[in-house]
This record gives C-alpha cells, sequence and structure tokens, in this order.
C-alpha cells in the first residue's frame, strides 16, 4: 500500500462514519500521526499501539562483513534499526 492509498483508505473509511475530513487534511493527520510515532521511538525508545503492535529501538553492534564485488573484508559499523513486533491480535488478523 502506498501513502495515496493509504490516504484513500482512511478517507473513505472516514467518510463511512460520517465523518466530514478532506483528503488533503487526512494526508495532513496521517503525516502527523507518523511524525509523532517516529518521535515516540527517538525518545522513549518504545512505542506500542494495542492490537497492533510495539515498535522498539533495536542497537546492531559493529562487525565483519564482505564487500559483494570485491570480496575485501569491511567493517560494518553499529547502528540503531526500529523492530517491530506485531501484537497477537494483528497476527490473528493477518492469518
Amino acid at each position: 500500500m502506498t501513502k495515496s492509498e493509504l490516504i484513500s483508505a482512511v478517507h473513505n473509511a472516514a467518510t463511512e462514519q460520517d465523518i466530514e475530513i478532506t483528503k488533503k487534511a487526512t494526508g495532513e493527520l496521517i503525516d502527523i500521526v507518523f511524525d509523532q510515532v517516529a518521535e515516540a521511538v527517538k525518545s522513549e525508545k518504545r512505542f506500542s499501539y494495542p492490537g497492533f503492535g510495539t515498535f522498539t529501538v533495536k542497537h546492531r553492534k559493529a562487525r565483519e562483513g564482505r564487500n559483494p564485488r570485491t570480496k575485501a573484508p569491511i567493517t560494518i559499523p553499529a547502528s540503531n534499526t526500529v523492530n517491530f513486533k506485531p501484537s497477537p491480535t494483528l497476527k490473528d488478523r493477518i492469518n
């Protein structure tokens, strides 16, 4: 699903529930929601939404790797990434 498809789906769902909102306002609201989720993960290292799942910051240690073109060994630096664990409710909805 692309961003525009998400905006359309949310807008249509809101319209079905008699919530009057423009597509432009729907897009802006979705942007705000994702910005707030990202900020929560960054500052608190965790964001949980019941019935959906939990986003956490995961630290990856530095490790040895190989350049796929030259096969030369390289050091991959340590980094942080975001991990997502779906809730049991979301898993049940997918299956």
